[in-house]
């Protein structure tokens, strides 16, 4: 259960499912997560590539694939968007829920203007607008995101890939959605670009009590930008809380190896987490991170770790207890020789 719960939360997401039918099985990208978000919160998503984060994303708000499947709870202000009808989701989406994607032109139309593209948005989601109305309003989502008004009527090619981004954020926000999914929107943009558009975010929760779910691979601006931060692996999160306490005292291991792994100017040596992510098809068994985990017990590949709550976060691993369902000789170190042997399986 998220540290975060309560009444006031804008989305509360429990036991949430979603997996892929493939040739070799059931790929189970999100296996069973629970976080909640208020008003105003960003909580920082963050894992290696594989491991499921994307799919979380895109799970919450119902854009997924019709191939795949999804079970749990996503609840918005009460309402389970997890088996809503298309067309009732549909209608959440843009003015309720928003989604800032990681390419801008896989929501860029080349095709039509800029100004094309926010009054086709503004018309499906707000018909009662004039066209004045919809003009201020797009003018003034882009003046938000340093867009000058002259480029309005440009065309997406006409535009840098740091603007291109901003415009697809202005066109996320404009119909001032109560929560967003920003999946990696700093991406490839440099760092000057990326330092405004988290200054945007913080300005939108700001003005708006906006909720973000802000998905990265990127922890320094986690740590900038977000009140929480959730760690993701093989389709679970294994520790979430304060930004500040899981970095500062990280407490799950995998955390602490991607703690490891981040470069800065005290970096003196470069640290990897040894093997590969765990196969998503047919996953290890117990804690999905033993085979790659300096700190495996016995126990770990046996069974499957049950979330505790330690110094104010959740954290899913066996060093933690509960002491009670550990069997017995379950606190000893797992042989180096064990972990080579699941990690190459």
């Amino acid at each position: 259960m998220s540290e975060a719960g309560g009444s006031d939360s804008v989305l509360s997401v429990r036991d949430l499912r979603v997996w892929y039918g493939t040739e070799r099985g059931a790929v189970r990208a999100v296996d069973g997560v629970d976080f909640d978000l208020r008003p105003g919160e960003v909580l920082g998503l963050v894992g290696e590539s594989g491991c499921g984060k994307s799919t979380l994303g895109r799970g919450v708000l119902g854009m997924l694939p019709r191939e795949a499947e999804v079970d749990g709870e996503v609840r918005y202000h009460e309402q389970n968007l997890v088996g809503m009808r298309p067309r009732e989701l549909q209608r959440l989406r843009g003015p309720e829920l928003g989604m800032i994607f990681q390419e801008p032109l896989t929501r860029l139309n080349p095709l039509m203007r800029i100004s094309e593209q926010f009054e086709e948005a503004l018309r499906a989601h707000e018909g009662s607008l004039s066209n004045d109305e919809i003009k201020h309003r797009a003018l003034e989502a882009l003046r938000g995101m340093g867009i000058p008004p002259t480029r309005y009527r440009a065309y997406p090619h006409e535009f840098s890939g740091g603007m291109r981004q901003r415009i697809m954020i202005a066109l996320a926000l404009v119909l001032r959605p109560s929560f967003v999914v920003a999946d990696e929107p700093t991406t490839a943009l440099d760092v000057l670009v990326e330092a405004q558009i988290i200054q945007i975010l913080a300005d939108l929760r700001t003005n708006f009590q906006t909720a973000l779910l802000f998905i990265t691979h990127n922890l320094g601006i986690v740590a900038e930008a977000c009140d929480r931060v959730a760690v993701m692996y093989a389709g679970r999160i294994v520790e979430q809380g304060p930004v500040n306490d899981v970095f500062l005292h990280p407490q799950h291991p995998y955390t602490r190896e991607l703690m490891r792994s981040t470069i800065s100017l005290a970096t003196s040596g470069l640290h990897y987490i040894p093997g590969s992510p765990a196969d998503l098809v047919d996953p290890p068994p117990g804690c999905r991170f033993h085979p790659r985990c300096p700190s495996a017990m016995q126990v770990c590949p046996q069974q499957f770790p049950v979330p505790v709550q330690v110094e104010g976060r959740e954290v899913e691993c066996w060093l933690h207890g509960p002491d009670q369902q550990v069997p017995p000789g379950g606190h000893e170190p797992l042989i180096q020789e064990e972990i080579t042997v699941a990690d190459e399986a």
